[in-house]
C-alpha cells in the first residue's frame, strides 16, 4: 500500500468499512486494542486522508430508485474547456452516482440511479442539453450481482 499502514491500522480499516457507526469503544473491543490507541490510530487515518468519509448505505430499491444504468460516452472533443463543461454537466446531475474516464474504445462511463425508462430519458435529454457527446449508449442492470464500498485489504 502506498500510505504507511499496519495490520491494526488494516483491521480498523475493515471494520470500519462494515459499519462505521462503530463507536470507539466498540471497534478497540473488536480489534483487542486499547480505547485511546484506537481512537487515535482513527484521527490519524481521517487526518492522512484515507479515511475520507464515514457514510450510510441507502436502499435504492426502496427509495423507487431501483434501475442501474451505466452510460457508454464518447465525445470528439477532448480538450479542457469541453472536459470542464463535462465535469460540471455530470456532478449537477443528482442522479448520477459515478463517472469515469476510459481507456480504450470509451471516453466515459457514466453510472446513475434512476427510477424507470422514462427517468432515464430525462437524464439522457438533460445530458445532452448541457454538454455535446459524440455518442451516448446505455445499458440497463438487469441483476446486481456484487456491489461494494469495501476497498480490499489484503
Amino acid at each position: 500500500m502506498s500510505q504507511n499502514i499496519d495490520e491494526i491500522d488494516r483491521r480498523i480499516l475493515q471494520e470500519l468499512q462494515k459499519d462505521a457507526t462503530l463507536s470507539v469503544d466498540a471497534l478497540s473491543s473488536r480489534i483487542n486494542l486499547s480505547r485511546n490507541a484506537c481512537w487515535r490510530r482513527v484521527k490519524r487515518l481521517e487526518d492522512d486522508g484515507i479515511l475520507k468519509a464515514r457514510v450510510a448505505l441507502v436502499d435504492a430499491d426502496k427509495l423507487g430508485l431501483g434501475l442501474t444504468v451505466f452510460m457508454l460516452v464518447r465525445t470528439s472533443n477532448h480538450d479542457p474547456k469541453w472536459l470542464e463543461q463535462f465535469r460540471a454537466a455530470v456532478t449537477s446531475l443528482t442522479e448520477v452516482v459515478g463517472v469515469y474516464r476510459m481507456s480504450g474504445d470509451l471516453d466515459y462511463i457514466i453510472r446513475a440511479r434512476i427510477e424507470d425508462m422514462k427517468a432515464y430519458d430525462r437524464l439522457y435529454q438533460k445530458l445532452i442539453t448541457r454538454v455535446p457527446l459524440s455518442d451516448v449508449s446505455a445499458s440497463f442492470v438487469m441483476e446486481e450481482i456484487k456491489d461494494s464500498t469495501e476497498i480490499p485489504l489484503f
